[in-house]
């Protein structure tokens, strides 16, 4: 008797999909730099939910799909190291983070 319930894939895709949008509209939508890499953020988790997904469904017994989350995770965290970095230093300056006070250059 299998104790483990079995997700279907069609579930994890729709899931992904819907966190992929979800992420597009708000880079899209809002002019805030900071709700914008969170936007980012959430596409990359789709993505990364969907190399899980595929791997489990595809080929249960080897693990690409999770290294490939791994490095997506890392990139991730050196991406979102960079632009809080970015987003400080653009404040310091401007004393906004909204994009459209942002887009011209005041020197």
């Amino acid at each position: 008797m299998n104790l483990q319930a079995e997700i279907p894939l069609h579930y994890m895709i729709v899931l992904s999909t819907l966190l992929f949008f979800i992420g597009l509209v708000g880079v899209l939508i809002r002019r805030n730099l900071i709700t914008m890499l969170m936007g980012i953020e959430l596409m990359l988790n789709a993505v990364n939910i969907n190399f899980v997904a595929f791997n489990h469904y595809l080929y249960p017994h080897r693990f690409e799909g999770h290294f490939f989350a791994l490095i997506v995770m890392a990139i991730a965290a050196a991406e979102a190291a960079i632009a809080i970095a970015l987003i400080i230093n653009i404040y310091r300056k401007f004393s906004t983070v909204n994009v459209d006070d942002v887009d011209e250059l005041k020197y």
